[in-house]
């Protein structure tokens, strides 16, 4: 499974876009994403990878997970199945 193509799915479902109008430099912001909309999208790739996001949706921006993008967040992805894996 591609981690790109897929995190982008799933933001691109949550923002209620189709895949291709999700760039890699665009803000969960600019994708209209909101708190609850950051919440369901974390969900589903813990679902989709069986990973374990530390994010706390109470304090996102504390969180060790980076949101600040859609780059920044399949980073993170592939950070964590990578250490899921060792």
């Amino acid at each position: 499974m591609d981690v790109k193509t897929r995190v982008i799915e799933i933001l691109a479902e949550q923002a209620v876009l189709d895949p291709s109008d999700v760039r890699e430099d665009m803000t969960l912001e600019e994708l209209g994403i909101d708190s609850m909309g950051l919440v369901e999208s974390i969900f589903a790739i813990e679902e989709t990878f069986d990973i374990s996001v530390p994010f706390n949706a109470n304090e996102p921006g504390e969180s060790e997970f980076d949101i600040s993008s859609v780059a920044k967040i399949i980073e993170g992805v592939k950070h964590l199945r990578k250490q899921q894996a060792s």
